[in-house]
């Protein structure tokens, strides 16, 4: 009998031992309760409790969030209009998480819900359409100031869906199309106009450069046709009167062998050949 009652004993004091250590993870901590009231935190590591006497609660102490549902609300101009948004929250103090609130969660999706009425209330539906970033940043202050005596942080909050009423979804879409055609055609005329510019500047460029083309050219003939008269100019004063007479003498030749009965000669050309035919006559005779 006594063997037996020891090892009853023994298997009850292990599973107090085992009971009365706990392994608290960096991220965790235990709020501990003795005799009913709160002794504090204790954790991470051995954390070692009185058995029956402590009783512990974990509270994670990691970033969670919190997803809230679509709410319907009405804009400043009367518009329903749907919203759902997202709550990052996290525990700052574990004792008032448990002390102060008793389902964080639920109280948290009551007061954001009612918050972002309030706060979609106050705009229009162009501002709600328009103004998530600060709608975002209104709903985190509001709910900060909530939660913060519940030893809870709320560090963003995220819209993520906005639904407008469908007649103004459809305005929305002729809207954007609108002013994409808007775009497209301005995009086109602007591509003509430097098309054209671009155009027009090339054949601006290609008259220039052919005129100057052709200008250059009546440049170099002229020059050319200068240094043509100036050569001649030159030989020309090099001619003496007997060099005339052999040329005239030439063209006569070539008269002769012409069928015409008619010639007329310059008096140039008589000046010129009377010395050489006086000449001739004297060495006749």
């Amino acid at each position: 009998m006594a063997p037996l009652i020891m090892f009853f004993l023994v298997v009850v004091a292990i599973i107090i031992l085992v009971n009365s250590i706990r392994i608290i993870r960096e991220y965790k901590r235990l709020v501990v309760f003795r005799l009913g009231r709160s002794i504090g935190q204790r954790g991470p590591g051995i954390v070692f409790l009185i058995p029956i006497v402590d009783q512990a609660i974990s509270v994670d102490l990691r970033e969670l969030f919190l997803e809230i549902p679509q709410q319907t609300c009405i804009t400043k101009d009367n518009a329903p209009i749907s919203i759902d948004f997202l709550i990052y929250w996290k525990v700052i103090d574990p004792a008032r998480s448990i002390i102060q609130v008793g389902n964080f969660a639920a109280a948290s999706q009551g007061i954001a819900t009612t918050t972002l009425r309030a706060v979609v209330g106050d705009l229009g539906l162009d501002e709600v359409l328009s103004k998530r970033e600060q709608i975002n940043q209104i709903l985190r202050q509001k709910l900060d100031e909530v939660t913060e005596r519940w030893g809870v942080k709320v560090t963003t909050v995220e819209i993520r869906e906005i639904m407008p009423p469908k007649d103004v979804s459809d305005a929305m879409i002729k809207q954007m199309s609108a002013e994409r055609t808007k775009r497209a055609v301005i995009i086109e005329a602007e591509g003509t106009k430097i098309a054209a510019i671009t155009v027009a500047e090339g054949e601006k460029q290609s008259a220039i450069l052919k005129a100057e083309g052709e200008r250059q050219a009546a440049i170099l003939k002229a020059e050319g046709f200068s240094l043509a008269l100036d050569k001649i100019f030159s030989v020309a004063k090099n001619v003496d009167s007997k060099t005339l007479s052999l040329q005239y003498l030439e063209t006569l030749k070539a008269l002769g062998q012409s069928p015409s009965t008619k010639y007329i000669f310059p008096m140039e050309f008589v000046n010129l050949i009377e010395p050489f035919v006086k000449n001739t006559k004297e060495a006749l005779k």
